[in-house]
Formats: C-alpha cells, structure tokens, sequence
C-alpha cells in the first residue's frame, strides 16, 4: 500500500505507551492535589496580592470617565486608544506579550533575557499601534497589502505570495459543516506560532539571506502544519464524513505517520470523493514539505510527537457520550497528550534542537489551555455531543460522584503551574491570574449572568469559600485583558466581514452581469432587416460570448452604489463600455494583429465571418458606443460632452497601446516601456470605468486623479496577471490557448522577469493600488475585492 521508509519507522505503540506514562504520572499528582484541595489556601493568598494590583477605588468622577471610556468603546482601534488615553496601554502590552512567552514559545519569565525580549516587543508593538491614524490603517497589518509590505521587508515576497494562493484555496474548499472563519483564524494563527518560535531560536547573528531562508521555510512548515486542523482535526470532527470514511481516511494518517510515506487514496465513492482527493493531494503535498526540512537528528521525534497527537485526538474524537462508564484517566490522560504535544511538534517542526526546559514546561502547560477551551465551549460541545471533561461531568456527576471536577482540577493546574513549574515567579503568577479571570469575565459576557451563576454553583459546590473569592474578582477586578483574545476578535469580525463583502461581490458581479447581458443584443432596423446585413449578427455573436463583464460591472458599481446614479438613467453608459471593448477583442483578434482562433470559449469572429465583416463590426460597435454615450439624456449637455470627449480620447490611447504591442513583436522591451504599454492596452479600460461614471457625477478633479492612479496599478496588475495565465494557466478555464506569447515572441512581464519576479511586481502593483483605495472619499470595498480578483483569478 505504501513504500515503506526505515529511517523514519517509529514503534507507534511503545511511544504512545510512554507518552501515556509521563502524562498518567502528570495526572495522578493533579488528581491527588484536587482531593486534597491543596490549591486552594495558596491561590487565596495569591489573590489577596493579586487583587491589590485589579480591585481599584474610583471616585465619583472617575467611575464615570472610567464608564464612558472602556464600557462604550467598541473596536480593536478604540480599545487601543482608550487604554493608551488612561495609560493602560503599557501594563495591558507587557502581559499580553509576557503570556505569549509562557504559552507559545515556553519560556521561563524569570529569566533576565526573556524579560528584556519582552520589554523590546512591548516597546515596539506600543509605537505601531499608536502611530497609526484610523481603524482602517489599524487594520492594515490584516490586510493582503499590508502584509505583503512586511514581507518585503523581510525578503520572503514569494512565500507570502504562495501563502496567499493557498490560503484562498482552502477557503473555497471548507465545505458547509465546517466554520470558514475559525478554521481560517486558527491556520492563521499556526503559522503566526511558527514563525514566532523560529524568530525566537534565532541567535541574531544569522545573515539577511540565512535570516529570509529560516522566515521563508517557517511560513510555508506553518501552514503545512496547520493545514491539519481544518482537513484533519476538523473534519474528523465533523459530520461530513460516514463512519466508514472516517475510518478509512484516519487510517490513511495512521500509516502516513508511522511509515513516514502517505499511501495512495485508493478508491473512494459517494459524495465526499472529490473533497477528500483534494484533500490528501493537498495534505500529501505538505507532508512532504515538512518531512523533506527536517533534519536527520529531529526526524524520528517529529514523527512520534505528531503520532502521539493523532492517537490522543483519536481517542477523544471516539468517545461517546452516552458511555457513562469512563474513568477519570481515560477523559484526561488524552486531552493532557494532545495539548501538550500539539505546541512540541513545532519545535521539532523547524528543526530546533532539544530544550528539555521548554518540552518540560510545554508538557505541563499545555492541559491548562485544554481546560481552558473546554470551558468556554462547554454548551457547544454539549450540544454537539462531544466528551469533554466539562461535557461529561455535567452529564454525568450526580451519578458519578468518583469524577474530578474539571473546574478544580483548571485552578490545580493553575496552582501547579505557578509553584511547581514556575517556582513562584511573581510576574507567572500575576499573568496567569489574569488570564483565568478574564477567561471567566469573558465567558460570563457571553453566556448571560443567569446562566453563567447557574453553571458556577455546579462547578464550585465543593469549594465554595474559594469560588467567593473568585466571583469577586470575576465581579471587581479591572486589567485583565488581553491583546491575544482583542486580536482574535478583531480578526474573526475581519475575516466574517471579509466573507461577507465577498459574497455581496459576487452577488453584485452576478446580478449586474446578467442586467447588463439583457441590454446588449443590438437590434435590426427596418433597413438591416430588408438587406439582412451581417454586420449586426457578427456584433451580437460576439456580444453574447462568455464574458466577464468587468468594465460595465465597474461602472455600475461606481455609478449606482458609490456616487448614487440612477441604475436606468446610466445604462446606456454601459452598453457603451462593453461595445467599446468587444469591439477591441475583435480587432485584436484579426489576421493582421494577433490572430487569434478562440475567444471567450468560442471561435473569434473572423473564423466564423470573414476578416472584412469583423473589420466592420469592430468600427461599428465603436461608432455605437458613441450613440450610447451621446442618449445619457438624464444629464446635462455638457457633463455628457465631457464624457464623450474623454471616451474619445481613451480610445485613442487604446489604439496607440495596440500598435505599441503589435510593433514590439520580436523585441525585447524594457520594462518601464511594456509598463507604458500595458496601460495604454488594459489599464485605460479599467479607468474609464471609474471615471465615466464620476464625470457624471461631477466629481472632483482631486478625486479623479485617485481613481486614476488606482486604476494605473491595478490595470497594470490585472495585464501581470494575464502573463502569468498564459504561462500557467488552464486552457480549458481560460477559454483561450495558453503560450501564445511564447509563440509570438512577445515581449510580457513574464519573459522580462521570469515568473517569480512577475508575481512580485504584479503584488507590487497590488499593494500601490490598495494604498490608492485608501484616499478614495467613497465606499471601497467593491473596489477592493475587484483588485483581489484581478490578482488571485484563474481566468
């Protein structure tokens, strides 16, 4: 079934044995500090200091500054503003950054190094976020624009780029069942991980090119990691799958880490097939990638690590609710593997060598942010019928007074890990009560106080003198938030937002397509129809090709949506454009320029007519575009002649960009001149799509003026774009023959460039056009979503 690879087998069982033993002995300390509550008189007096630094007393006139402040701000920007008008700000940084270290790179916050790695990060992360200008700026580092900035920045252009494409792609290949944004969030947040873990094993002496090598193999090992949560983790908890094909597909991972080789799919029927052979070519192609950027040494502990978490998630994902017969050992000895071993097969993932300080305290840690999690979606697992520890005892506890309490057990590991693990450490311990006590005022905001006192009189019946001292902070204490939780806020309204804007796009796209498909057909007159001229079929058959639409679409979007233009008083507007346009294909095609044989699916006017009636239609559809342009009659007489003079002028240019292209076959252009050319040939159309419908608008010329360099950058992204298609792109999607440039010695981004560099510049162009969007005073989020269109299409 697979080729079987000796250096990497493991012995799956004897390294889930021991795995089990470490965690069994984890747990058995655990569970007798719950029995005996010995957590409970420390982590009082942890709290009588902790509280000092939490509880405040306000004045009259600060409680209600202090209420118009945090309590009606909402935002990830206002938030930011707020705690640095109060001077929260620093505090608010330093433990939000001082958790990071503890929890996801696994430091020791006693050290003198890690101090001064934080303080540098704080002091950092304070001047970005307060020099920037507006939510929208404060947004930017989410955005594709802004972080292909920081990219350049750090030299790793093509893996962003690569990110890009592969982030979108599973976005459109999450099914129904699955949460697009949460599993899009946590890839995210992955790779973020491994960076962040690679940054910190570097020593600082590495050169720019070692630096761009180690930043460019973390971000493509991150998302080859994180692709496991959605397209594994996922789905296996999911109710895609039959039982059957769960099975199947969990074996297929069995054996892929066990052998170190991914089996062949074989066969597979029914609904699923197609998602699941794109699945495991996809996680195929990542296995690979990470099994070929290990190291010898790190290779076998990669493998028994990620087996490790397999097995654990294997054995949670297969509990049953309705079985009330499992033991405390069996809820908790998995969720302690998998958490721990998820976070320590990153290390091994990059390569870094053993750090028995950071596997130890990782190992540990990792159960408290399962309990945690568990926690704040107990409801929903409930609902699910997931076991969890909180799940099951709710089920479960009047019956089985022999459970532990998930709930005391959370603040034992708490106590465990500050004193035992940590050795006391003041700054540990006022980090990680901050974070257990926002974690309960985070959750009771969510759930309602009713539900949430409800729950809490279950979870602290046996302790509750200590539950008295935790609802008085949960009710009290102030300064506990954290930048992590905002951040993952921020980015889930982005991310559903950014869906949402997407879906309204395409809806957009869509509808005023199909509006403007029914205007198009041209008419015959009395005259036409005695001589039955042809001229008026060959426009129609060109009209009714398959095609995208984009420059009317513009046009409508800008016209209609952003400077609030009657949909019918403007419809001759766009007749005009895509009467102008296909007149273009269709002269661009012919003998005599680029002669081509297909178009838009079909075969090009003149294969179909002859080469004198496409010559025909071409000046035809371009002299009708005037009479469109010319029956604007909702406007006034000179705002229509200002139009038809601009049009007249765009054609031109669009004519001068056709003999440019036609006279530079066989030459080798410049750069800066097929950058002159490409916008002479795409990206005049596209400004004319702006612009027409702001002439009509009496825009400003200031506004005008953004909209055209916009429309410079993108046209000039959208012509990349074209180059990269016809060298890589699908024949069949396209419509049209790939390599034709090839064959016609034409100079183009890519022969110029070469592919790798192409795709820089066309993001290069990606990011000045965005930055452009930025000055524009109207709504853009059409435009937005255009130019990712234009940069992330197929066709």
């Amino acid at each position: 079934m697979c080729d079987m690879n000796e250096e990497l087998l493991i012995n799956a069982d004897e390294c889930y044995r021991l795995a089990g033993q470490k965690a069994a002995h984890y747990f058995k300390t655990l569970s007798e500090q719950v029995m005996q509550q010995a957590y409970v008189p420390t982590l009082t007096k942890d709290f009588q200091a902790w509280k000092q630094n939490h509880i405040h007393h306000y004045s009259i006139l600060s409680l209600f500054s202090r209420k118009r402040g945090k309590e009606t701000l909402q935002g990830y920007r206002h938030y930011i503003q707020w705690l640095n008008y109060t001077g929260k700000l620093d505090d608010y940084l330093d433990r939000s950054i001082s958790y990071i270290y503890l929890r996801d790179l696994g430091k020791s916050l006693q050290s003198g190094a890690v101090k001064k790695k934080i303080q540098d990060v704080v002091e950092s992360l304070k001047e970005h976020l307060t020099h920037t200008k507006d939510e929208e700026d404060s947004s930017d580092t989410y955005n594709m624009a802004g972080l292909y900035r920081i990219a350049q920045k750090e030299g790793v252009e093509l893996a962003m780029i690569w990110l890009v494409q592969k982030l979108k792609m599973v976005s459109e290949n999450i099914p129904e069942g699955l949460h697009a944004e949460h599993a899009q969030r946590k890839l995210i947040k992955i790779i973020a991980g491994v960076i962040m873990l690679e940054l910190e094993e570097m020593s600082g002496q590495e050169s720019p090119e070692e630096r761009t090598e180690k930043l460019d193999r973390a971000i493509r090992l991150g998302y080859c990691y994180g692709l496991t949560y959605p397209f594994i983790d996922d789905l296996l908890d999911s109710k895609i799958l039959s039982s059957d094909e769960k099975r199947k597909y969990s074996n297929l991972i069995r054996i892929t880490l066990t052998t170190g080789s991914v089996p062949e799919l074989g066969e597979w029927r029914g609904k699923n097939a197609d998602y699941i052979r794109f699945i495991h070519k996809e996680l195929r192609e990542a296995f690979e990638y990470i099994k070929a950027n290990q190291r010898k040494e790190t290779r076998t502990r990669f493998f028994e690590q990620a087996y490790v978490f397999y097995q654990s998630q294997e054995e949670d994902r297969n509990k049953d609710l309705s079985n009330e017969h499992y033991t405390n050992e069996e809820i908790f000895l998995p969720i302690i593997l998998k958490a721990a071993s998820s976070r320590l097969i990153i290390r091994s993932i990059i390569s870094a060598p053993m750090d028995e300080g950071y596997d130890s305290r990782t190992f540990y840690y990792g159960i408290y942010n399962q309990l945690a999690d568990d926690f704040a979606d107990m409801f929903g697992d409930m609902k699910e019928g997931a076991v969890t520890p909180y799940t099951y005892y709710l089920k479960y506890h009047e019956k089985r007074p022999d459970l532990i309490n998930p709930f005391e057990l959370y603040w034992t590991v708490i106590f465990h890990l500050i004193h035992n693990v940590y050795h006391s450490d003041p700054k540990t311990c006022e980090v990680m009560l901050d974070r257990a006590i926002n974690g309960l005022k985070r959750f009771k905001e969510r759930i309602g106080t009713g539900k949430y006192n409800e729950i809490m009189t279950l979870l602290t019946s046996g302790i509750p003198k200590f539950n008295r001292v935790i609802q008085k902070m949960v009710q009290k204490a102030d300064d506990v938030d954290f930048f992590d939780k905002l951040l993952r806020d921020h980015m889930i309204t982005l991310l559903k937002n950014e869906r949402k804007e997407q879906e309204e796009f395409r809806d957009t796209i869509k509808t005023v397509r199909n509006h403007i498909n029914a205007y198009l057909p041209i008419l015959r007159n009395e005259k036409t129809a005695i001589l039955k001229n042809p001229i008026i079929d060959a426009a129609n058959y060109s009209l009714s090709g398959d095609g995208k639409r984009l420059r009317s679409i513009i046009a409508w979007a800008m016209g209609v949506k952003e400077y609030g233009l009657s949909q019918s008083a403007i419809i001759p507007l766009l007749q005009s454009l895509e009467y102008m346009h296909t007149a273009s294909l269709i002269l661009d095609d012919l003998p005599s320029q680029d002669n081509a044989s297909t178009r838009r699916g079909r075969p090009t006017l003149h294969q179909v007519y002859h080469t004198s009636i496409a010559e025909l239609t071409g000046l035809f559809l371009t002299q009708k575009a005037v009479e469109e342009q010319a029956s604007l009659e909702s406007f006034d007489v000179k705002t229509v002649l200002s139009l038809i003079q601009y049009s007249a002028r765009k054609v031109q240019d669009m004519c001068e960009g056709q003999a440019m292209d036609l006279e530079s076959a066989g030459k080798i252009l410049t750069l800066e001149e097929l950058s002159i050319m490409s916008f002479y040939k795409t990206g005049i159309a596209f400004e004319a799509s702006l612009i027409m419908p702001a002439i009509l608008a009496n825009a400003k010329e200031s506004e005008i003026a953004i909209l055209k360099k916009f429309a410079y950058h993108a046209g000039i992204a959208f012509q990349i774009k074209d180059d990269l298609l016809d060298v890589e792109g699908d024949e069949f999607v396209l419509g049209k023959p790939v390599g034709s440039d090839a064959e016609k010695q034409r100079s183009t981004f890519v022969t110029i460039l070469g592919i790798e560099e192409a795709k820089k510049t066309m993001w290069e162009q990606y990011c000045l056009a965005s930055e452009a969007l930025k000055e524009v005073p109207q709504n853009t989020s059409f435009l937005k979503h255009l130019l990712n269109y234009m940069v992330n299409r197929d066709h």
